[in-house]
């Protein structure tokens, strides 16, 4: 039996077959057990209580269930063969959907009237009335056990039937068959990790990864995937604060160049020229910064602010206390306009001594050569203090004398290896501060 981990791990092929892997793969991009068995259901029926039919939408691929009200056959008009029709039922609201079968008389023998199951397909409209032509469907097994004793009958009919999220190539209970072959493995005997402590678990009163697995795809009573989801839900939630604790204790063991401001240097002179006072929130948000600047651990904040609030002017002010102590800043933008409109804001609110002082310059892919060229020069020699720039200065060719704050404009256009790029163009770790809206 394979270890926990490489059970979660393993390609899908050897355990369900190429044929099912790759339609699970092509549907839905599962490789693995693990992404398999993360493939939980959306919703979950019950034999007995049916599907509102009148609620379906037409043009959409649909799992229901359903009843069948009657079965007929009857030849085809233009051609030889014969079309078999089947009218199921929700058992109430006249919800009635035809199913249609083209030369397939013998479904006759399983279709038969009052027999319960599972359907599914791409809802049509003919004739005024709803149809399902050729549809996958699996009738529910255990018709003797329902007459048999009332307690076994209400068992049978109220327990969870799980919906998968499901193509039109693949069907919620063939997915539902594929899992019982994953999770016959898991019940005989293989434990899967489980990244939440046993104490933790213990004290939420909360299941085993196991029994969270097994109850979500194969429950018993709603009690069952209920837990289970909470469970799931409470792991997946753990997981992410660990993740994100392990980040934070990760920065902290980076190694910044802290940044203290200057007095009567760049950003005093630039508050000294601002022609309005500075808002509580503009203030309270730049004195957060400015202590951050000053520590010898990388700073890694987020300002987010509506169009108009001020972020750009934060972000200049931090800019500036980083050129104080002798340092850099590069401002990442998502496009060439927004890096031009950033770089005629900045210079204006700087102004002409400022901006002589500083020198903001612009990188960008559009550039004429030799202006990319002087634009370079000016970065690695330290005379440009305010680079401003999109992808074109994450490129290889772009060298900063010493990069000590980087601002990330709209991050949500920018991937982690992406803003990484930037981080490592200088030996120390600059500080970072995204700006979103």
């Amino acid at each position: 039996m394979p270890s926990s981990d490489a059970l979660l791990d393993a390609a899908l092929e050897p355990v369900v077959g190429s044929k099912t892997a790759g339609a699970l793969k092509k549907a839905f991009g599962i490789r693995t057990v693990g992404d398999l068995l993360a493939h939980y259901p959306r919703r979950y029926a019950r034999r007995g209580e049916l599907t509102a039919i009148n609620d379906v939408p037409l043009n959409e691929n649909v799992t229901i269930v359903a009843e069948v009200l009657d079965v007929r056959e009857r030849p085809m008009r233009a051609r030889k063969g014969s079309i078999l029709e089947v009218r199921i039922t929700d058992g109430r609201s006249g919800g009635i959907m035809t199913l249609t079968f083209f030369n397939q008389a013998w479904r006759a023998k399983d279709l038969k009237a009052g027999v319960r199951g599972i359907f599914a397909g791409k809802v049509g409209a003919y004739r005024g009335a709803l149809q399902l032509a050729h549809p996958d469907y699996e009738l529910f097994d255990g018709e003797d056990e329902r007459d048999s004793a009332d307690k076994d009958a209400a068992k049978w009919a109220m327990q969870p039937i799980p919906i998968y999220p499901a193509t039109s190539t693949l069907a919620s209970w063939q997915i539902a068959k594929v899992m019982e072959i994953v999770l016959a493995t898991v019940r005989g005997g293989a434990e899967l990790p489980d990244p939440v402590p046993p104490d933790v678990r213990n004290e939420r009163k909360l299941l085993s990864l196991n029994e969270a697995i097994l109850k979500i795809h194969q429950p018993e009573t709603d009690a069952d995937w209920q837990k289970a989801r909470d469970t799931l839900r409470f792991q997946e939630a753990f997981v992410l604060q660990a993740t994100l604790l392990d980040q934070r204790a990760k920065a902290k063991a980076q190694a910044a160049t802290p940044r203290a401001p200057k007095a009567g240097g760049y950003l005093d002179q630039l508050d000294a020229r601002l022609p309005f006072t500075l808002t509580e929130d503009q203030l309270t948000t730049g004195a957060e910064i400015a202590e951050d600047l000053q520590s010898s651990h990388p700073m890694n904040r987020l300002v987010q602010g509506e169009v108009g609030s001020g972020k750009t002017l934060v972000a200049l002010r931090a800019m500036l206390q980083v050129a104080d102590s002798g340092g850099q800043a590069a401002l990442l933008a998502p496009t060439e306009v927004l890096a031009a409109q950033h770089l005629r804001s900045i210079t204006n609110m700087l102004g002409p001594d400022l901006s002589a002082s500083l020198m903001p310059t612009l990188i960008t892919g559009q550039l004429p050569a030799a202006a990319k060229r002087q634009a370079l020069l000016r970065t690695v020699s330290g005379q440009a203090r305010i680079v401003i720039g999109t992808h074109a200065l994450l490129s290889d060719k772009v060298e900063f004398f010493d990069l000590g704050l980087v601002v990330v404009d709209e991050q949500h256009r920018f991937g982690v290896e992406q803003r990484q790029a930037l981080r490592v163009k200088t030996e120390l770790t600059p500080h970072v501060l995204v700006l979103t809206a």
